[in-house]
């Protein structure tokens, strides 16, 4: 069997009395527990060499071993014929500005619809690494955060971004409508930022979190209302969402950190700056500002 990953656990003292399907979901928490009794079924989990059911309850001692076969987690990608807002194209980089609502790729609950989805069918022969369902995507939005998106076309430009973004020579320009007024025209948040204790799908501020900084400046103000332009200066998940919740000033629409309820996640990616993966020059690909901005300047 081909296979991507073989392990062999010992159940600790600590683990007597767990279920094994929950056991394994929570030591390896980047797959489901639905995912883990498929696998338990399929017998590719084994205890003490004995193939058993999913509600099997672990003794401390007893050797769990795992095989999973290379192709479990892939989900094949469908292309399909979506509306795609493509801000800058060239032979190795496509710019798209994507929407508020739409999932980048794949995953539980989004099979389809994403822009993945919308990418395969628009363009041949993108980059499948390191994942076929994440064809030349380097890096990703929120679901509800609008914007734009680089998409390598090519290995090589693939590989050049993602160093990019790993080294942090990429910037980044967001506009984030939040609750509340400023006293000063900007700051620097600098607040480590890690998964919350409480809530383990929540991130948060927290000490031994990863480092993370956030740049903001106000642009208008509008009732009890601030527009911000906000530049993550590092790249956490929901980094701009959480540090405006740790500063009292909660993004509109962002019903997941407690921000007031609106028709969408008012957050959107305005700009990114990066060099060209081929011709090494500066270039910066733009987002318009969408309409829910622009009517509520209005009011």
């Amino acid at each position: 069997m081909n296979e991507k990953l073989s392990t062999t656990l010992r159940v600790r003292k600590e683990e007597e009395g767990y279920r094994l399907d929950k056991l394994l979901a929570t030591v390896f928490p980047d797959r489901s527990r639905s995912k883990w009794q498929e696998l338990i079924k399929s017998g590719n989990v084994r205890v003490d060499d004995e193939e058993i059911k999913p509600s099997f309850t672990v003794s401390p001692g007893e050797k769990i071993v795992l095989r999973v076969p290379s192709d479990f987690d892939r989900t094949r990608l469908v292309p399909q014929d979506l509306q795609l807002n493509i801000v800058y194209e060239d032979s190795v980089l496509i710019g798209v500005d994507k929407p508020s609502g739409m999932v980048v790729h794949p995953g539980p609950g989004h099979e389809k619809d994403t822009l993945a989805n919308g990418l395969v069918h628009r363009y041949d022969r993108l980059p499948k690494l390191p994942d076929p369902t994440r064809p030349g995507i380097v890096h990703r939005l929120d679901r509800d955060t609008s914007g734009v998106l680089a998409v390598a076309r090519t290995e090589e430009a693939y590989l050049d971004l993602k160093e990019q973004f790993k080294t942090r020579k990429t910037e980044k320009e967001y506009m984030a409508l939040v609750e509340g007024r400023f006293d000063e025209d900007g700051g620097m948040i600098d607040a480590p930022v890690g998964r919350s204790s409480r809530d383990k799908t929540k991130m948060a501020v927290k000490l031994g979190g990863k480092e993370a900084r956030t740049e903001f400046s106000v642009i208008a103000e509008l009732e009890d209302f601030s527009l911000l332009e906000v530049r993550p200066l590092t790249g956490r998940t929901h980094q701009i969402r959480v540090h405006m919740n740790y500063i009292n000033h909660k993004i509109v629409g962002d019903s997941y950190y407690g921000g007031p309820e609106y028709e969408r996640l008012m957050l959107h990616s305005r700009r990114l700056s990066l060099s060209h993966p081929e011709s090494g020059e500066k270039i910066t690909l733009e987002a318009p500002e969408p309409k829910e901005f622009t009517e509520i300047r209005k009011r």
